[in-house]
């Protein structure tokens, strides 16, 4: 079983008077967001339907989960079926629809409607109405009790929601979910988010810029002892030298200190507290898999890594040519672009326990909105 996201990246963005999709907001555009928040959540490839204003773009991303672009349509429906069909998906897949102007949408809404098409056949981010609800022409009040919200993403077993849209034909829809009831079966709601609010209007855009820039800063520290019989891996790089770090895990200081960094930006503990040097199950464990934890729990709180920066405090062995790819590894990791991602490296000229080759260290800071 394939699950597939389907990431809409089309309209004309008139309200706004430029392209919501492709314009930064906070260090990052609704596109690469979007993107990331669907293969972090599970799915295992992309289809992006694009327009030649956000073709680009999407061309430029940077996932590790193939990508397909495919022409979207005149419509949203029309871009969603066209997606489909380029997808090549098989019986038993999962689709997953995301609107890509809904880019601050929560993980956890996009896994709890993945796992609801998988034993349900639909999973329909949706939230309760909070507001008061009127009828205008006979002012009177609806039962706000049964009414709800639906959001994206919308999942659904492939097979269904491909002929829904078959069936369909040129009739357009609102959202994937009108479709599905009337062609298929019942819809199963899901639980949705008060941030997965789509970027429509210019009071939107407004009130996400404020959103995103309330910075939070954390500053990490670590060491570890350089020993015999051990790998010398800093940014889940194995780097060639006679001697590694001694830890519990792969001792990777690099990014244990970027680690307590973010977690401190997030008020979430240290990485001592979270995976417990006592505990058998984080014996030798690669730092990269505690590091995509750790951004696990940041997106749980609603935070988005901005910037980060880690310098290495060693005398030998030079690290500079090794820094590109742990770069690019902690970019994937976070879900963020490798420009966001800064590492540097400094010798004490000899001086103190790194100088002399007994240890390395590293200094840490994260951005966080």
């Amino acid at each position: 079983m394939s699950v597939i996201g389907i990431l809409l990246c089309g309209g004309s963005s008139q309200r706004m008077g430029f392209n919501k999709l492709t314009t930064p907001l906070g260090g990052s555009t609704a596109l690469t967001r979007s993107a990331a928040l669907l293969w972090v959540s599970g799915c295992d490839r992309l289809v992006i339907a694009v327009t030649p204003d956000t073709r680009p773009a999407a061309e430029a991303l940077t996932a590790p989960v193939p990508v397909t672009l495919c022409e979207g349509g005149s419509t949203r429906g029309q871009s969603v079926l066209n997606a489909l069909r380029a997808s090549q998906g098989r019986p038993g897949d999962i689709a997953v629809i995301h609107d890509a102007a809904r880019c601050f949408q929560m993980e956890a809404a996009v896994r709890a409607a993945i796992e609801s098409a998988r034993t349900n056949g639909s999973g329909i981010a949706s939230v309760p109405m909070a507001d008061s609800v009127f009828n205008r022409e006979t002012q009177s009040p609806l039962d706000r009790s049964k009414l709800i919200r639906t959001q994206t993403p919308q999942a659904f077993r492939f097979e269904e929601i491909l002929s829904a849209y078959e069936q369909a034909g040129p009739e357009t829809a609102t959202d994937d979910a009108a479709l599905y009831a009337r062609f298929i079966g019942p819809l199963t709601f899901t639980p949705g988010s008060t941030t997965g609010y789509k970027l429509t209007t210019p009071e939107d855009w407004a009130f996400a810029q404020a959103s995103c820039f309330r910075p939070r800063t954390g500053m990490g520290f670590d060491t570890h002892v350089l020993g015999e019989g051990r790998k010398l891996i800093l940014g889940g790089v194995d780097i060639p030298f006679e001697k590694g770090l001694i830890a519990h895990s792969d001792g990777d200081v690099l990014l244990h200190a970027l680690m307590d960094a973010l977690l401190g930006a997030a008020s979430l503990g240290d990485i001592g507290h979270l995976f417990p040097d006592k505990d058998p199950q984080y014996e030798n464990i690669s730092s990269r898999i505690l590091l995509r934890e750790v951004a696990r729990r940041l997106r749980e709180k609603g935070l988005t890594v901005f910037h980060v920066d880690v310098t290495v405090i060693c005398q030998r062995p030079k690290l500079a040519p090794y820094f590109p790819q742990a770069i690019e590894n902690i970019a994937a990791d976070l879900s963020i672009r490798p420009e966001q991602v800064s590492l540097k490296a400094t010798t004490t000229e000899g001086m103190n326990d790194e100088g002399r080759g007994l240890c390395i260290s590293a200094q840490a800071v994260a951005n966080l909105f």
